[in-house]
């Protein structure tokens, strides 16, 4: 059975296709500039890699373009052969707790919640009318990225404001990431042998979110209303003090939106560091010795050691800690420098083991009270597992 998992962005289209008889990737790829000028694909297949340029004025073209190329590739013989199709979903506020089947229904509250990721949720519409329209006949489900985090109690996800602001707008901690979170999760329930276990999962990449696992559902998560807040993150600031906010409209003459657009975009590693957001070119910044590098550094190893130990005891203590995500599953010095922070918890690693990229592996210390894993996340077939978890459900 194949099924295809789809990331609609506003200019552009991810999709990865899987046999999920053996749940490995057949073909993967990235539609790029859809809409603008300039517009170009590359797939993935085989260990090859075709890139092509294509005017694609919006993502109906694009879809069609796609399936075309899976057949003229020989990826495909015929169509038919999908059978499903996953498509990522960034905002179901809290109505949707868990993937479901795409209805007209479903299509209308994604478009509802427009308001809470404005960015996202219209593109990811896009994409799913795009699929609609070339595939009407194959079973489609929505997977929600705030889902996982449903599981949170209301003393987690509540703020303290104002009561009549949940109840009429909706402003609470959603959590992001969590298709990730949740992928990762029933990794480790797999290399445990149990769902009955105490998890911190650290998803470290440009962007970053921790949540905190007990038994297999989310207990708390680092990223709130939107995710800008949790964890130093590489343009995202992540927690401040809200009051920064109308200080820095006074001081540099800019409204409130031009202000969040800052904290999204312009701070983080890349406003404490002054030259980059990406991690790997801090790493080098550090080795030149730029200073502003090194605090950058500093600042998210402690933003991220906070969290782990504020999870710790809500917890009750932790069974095992594991790091994904690009920087997560690739940074060996930053791994360490964490769980050196960490050894006051009796959490440690052995430095031997940590000495690797991109693999899952377990790089406990020998004196650990819980486990320390690296797990690289696969958001793609935890999409493409969910999709044929509903489809057989139906």
């Amino acid at each position: 059975m194949k099924i295809m998992s789809v990331n609609a962005g506003s200019s552009s289209l991810k999709f990865s296709l899987f046999e999920m008889d053996t749940k490995e990737s057949i073909a993967s790829g990235y539609f790029e500039r859809v809409g603008l000028e300039g517009s170009f694909y590359t797939i993935k297949y085989q260990g090859e890699k075709i890139v092509e340029e294509v005017e694609m004025p919006n993502h109906t073209v694009a879809v069609e373009t796609l399936l075309d190329r899976l057949i003229k590739l020989g990826i495909l013989e015929n169509l038919e052969e999908i059978e499903g199709v996953g498509h990522r979903v960034v905002h179901g506020s809290d109505v949707y707790k868990e993937s479901v089947l795409i209805t007209e229904t479903v299509i209308a509250d994604v478009d509802r919640f427009k308001s809470l990721a404005p960015l996202h949720n219209p593109a990811n519409i896009l994409g799913i009318n795009a699929v609609r329209q070339a595939l009407p006949n194959v079973p489609m489900v929505a997977v929600f990225d705030t889902a996982f985090h449903q599981t949170m109690a209301e003393e987690k996800f509540l703020y303290p404001v104002p009561y009549e602001w949940y109840t009429k707008y909706g402003v609470r901690k959603y959590g992001f990431h969590g298709t990730s979170h949740q992928y990762v999760t029933q990794k480790l329930s797999e290399i445990l042998g149990t769902k009955e276990f105490k998890a911190i999962i650290c998803h470290i990449g440009s962007g970053g979110s921790i949540t905190a696992i007990k038994n297999g559902r989310c207990v708390d998560t680092t990223m709130g209303f939107t995710p800008l807040a949790g964890i130093v993150m590489g343009t995202r600031s992540g927690d401040v003090d809200p009051s920064i906010i109308p200080y820095v409209m006074e001081q540099e003459g800019l409204n409130a939106k031009e202000v969040v657009d800052v904290l999204n975009k312009r701070s983080g590693l890349l406003g404490i560091s002054g030259i980059a957001s990406d991690h790997r070119d801090i790493e080098k910044g550090i080795e030149e010795g730029n200073e502003r590098c090194v605090l950058a550094d500093k600042m998210l190893v402690n933003s991220i050691v906070n969290y782990i130990a504020q999870y710790y005891v809500e917890l009750g203590g932790c069974d095992v800690l594991a790091f994904t995500a690009g920087l997560g599953e690739n940074a060996i010095s930053f791994r360490e420098h964490i769980l050196e922070k960490l050894k006051p918890l009796g959490i440690t690693m052995d430095k031997e083991k940590n000495n690797f990229r991109g693999e899952l592996k377990e790089i406990t210390g020998q004196d650990s009270i819980a486990k320390v894993y690296v797990v690289p996340t696969n958001e793609e077939l935890m999409i493409a597992l969910e999709t044929l978890r509903i489809i057989e459900q139906s």
